[in-house]
């Protein structure tokens, strides 16, 4: 009975971190051809700021998939002191490099309000 828990936890753990790397390929891959399909519309520069939008927005939403099987990885199958360190180790990285992609992306901390140029800027 333990051993199907484990292999079916083990199962839903790889699915979630395949899931997690076709979001971070497919928005790369999205975030592409929405750069080359707006040379058209857009200056060369404004294309790019929307390019990196789009990727780090992927990349993010990958990593809370990455993330959600290391956390179900560590509780259920490989509890130890050693992968509770690294699953801790994983998520402090992964906070600041969201928060550091956030700022990227907006240009603010997401506790802080818009700025005016911001605003400005979304209409």
């Amino acid at each position: 009975m333990l051993e199907t828990f484990l292999s079916i936890v083990t199962f839903l753990v790889y699915l979630l971190e395949a899931i997690g790397i076709i979001v971070i390929f497919g928005g790369f891959i999205t975030a592409f051809v929405v750069y080359l399909s707006q040379f058209s519309v857009m200056t060369t520069h404004e294309a790019y700021i929307a390019f990196r939008r789009r990727s780090v927005r992927g990349l993010i939403l990958g990593l809370e998939f990455l993330v959600a099987a290391d956390i179900i990885k560590t509780i259920t199958v490989d509890y130890s002191l050693h992968s509770v360190l690294m699953l801790g180790m994983i998520i402090v990285l992964r906070t600041f490099l969201v928060f550091a992609l956030h700022l990227e992306v907006d240009g603010h901390l997401p506790w802080q309000k818009r700025r005016k140029a911001d605003d400005q800027e979304a209409v």
